[in-house]
């Protein structure tokens, strides 16, 4: 049904197509992996090794090969209605949701003038560096952006925002203001993973601002986020401290430094809510010609007594053996620190896959 609705609201742009100009465009990631070796987490009933590669989607590998929990494919198009006005959509079939296609962005625009934009609908939570193209796999050196970075529940919102563009002398300068709320009545992270029971995520009040600029070399993002969250296990309200919501805050610097040939990525983010969590990736990569190996690590490091807390060390290969595809190979070395609070237990795994944009 949800494969139907979205061809089908396709095909009912491209009827309109004779009133605007609609542009499609595509991408695609062909991955296999499997466990190499692991502890499991036998103090939640998982006594086998798995290695938990995206936390949004769950994308989840256990000892044998499968393609399914990063395979994606996506469609993107644009109406351009003139004088400023377009829209946008983005759908999405992954391997991990049974390929059921749906609708990640769908939101309209208008260009106020050449620094302004004005925009609303869904679009993708702008929390982190590389979450406008998250699906995307060509478009950064890894199989999959670090997990452990990259771990929140809810990672699209419904509301509005301002984007600025500009440049300062020999800087290029971009903004993002947003507002808006997601609610997700049946989040696949905390209904399948974590409480493997039905469970509503609400973040309501949402409100932040991204700022980013860069020059020839050395790219410096800033972002800051607060909302006040929701919750229901079973239809029964979560409470905190005696309240049923609670108040967090999201802080996070991303610097990319570039070279030619040798680059440097980073990002530290800090979400306060009910205590501090603090996250941070560091990637080291060189090119050679269309070859570029890379070393990561990434951590996430919960507040208080037995924590969440885990980390991951990657090393990977990026090969660009067509100007629209690359051939990736990654293996990852994951640390769960944590008992009370463990996700999936140390591991050790292997991806290999083709990312590819049309």
């Amino acid at each position: 049904m949800k494969m139907k609705l979205a061809l089908g609201c396709t095909l009912c742009l491209a009827c309109f197509s004779g009133h605007a100009e609609v542009n499609f465009s595509g991408f695609a990631s062909i991955n296999a992996g499997k466990v190499l070796s692991g502890s499991g987490v036998p103090q939640f009933g998982i006594n086998d090794p798995i290695f938990l590669a995206d936390y949004p989607i769950v994308s989840v590998y256990d000892e044998d090969i499968s393609f399914e929990p990063e395979t994606l494919m996506g469609l993107q198009f644009s109406a351009d209605l003139t004088e400023g006005l377009s829209v946008t959509g983005q759908i999405v079939a992954r391997g991990a949701d049974d390929f059921d296609a749906k609708f990640e962005w769908a939101y309209l625009s208008y260009e106020i003038n050449e620094n302004w934009t004005f925009q609303a609908g869904k679009k993708r939570l702008p929390l982190f560096y590389y979450s406008d193209f998250y699906d995307v796999g060509y478009a950064y050196i890894w199989m999959r952006a670090p997990a452990d970075n990259y771990t929140w529940q809810i990672f699209n919102y419904n509301g509005i925002n301002m984007l600025y563009s500009g440049s300062i002398g020999d800087w290029s300068l971009s903004g993002n203001i947003y507002a808006g709320k997601e609610d997700d009545d049946d989040n696949k992270l905390l209904s399948e993973f974590f409480f493997q029971e039905p469970t509503r995520e609400i973040w309501k009040d949402i409100l932040g601002g991204v700022i980013q600029t860069s020059n020839d070399w050395l790219e410096v993002r800033l972002t800051h986020m607060r909302y006040t969250n929701l919750r229901y296990r079973s239809g029964e309200p979560v409470l905190w401290e005696g309240s049923d919501e609670r108040d967090g805050k999201f802080y996070g610097l991303a610097v990319n430094a570039d070279w030619g040939n040798f680059f440097i990525l980073s990002e530290l983010n800090r979400l306060d809510l009910d205590g501090n969590l603090d996250t941070k990736m560091l990637t080291l990569g060189y090119r050679f010609n269309s070859i570029t190996p890379f070393v990561s690590y990434a951590d996430f490091e919960g507040e208080g007594e037995d924590a969440e807390s885990h980390e991951t060390t990657s090393f990977g290969v990026r090969w660009d053996f067509h100007s629209s595809a690359a051939f990736k190979i990654q293996y990852d070395e994951v640390e769960d620190n944590s008992v009370g609070l463990a996700v999936s237990g140390d591991s050790k795994a292997i991806t290999i896959g083709i990312d590819m944009v049309f």
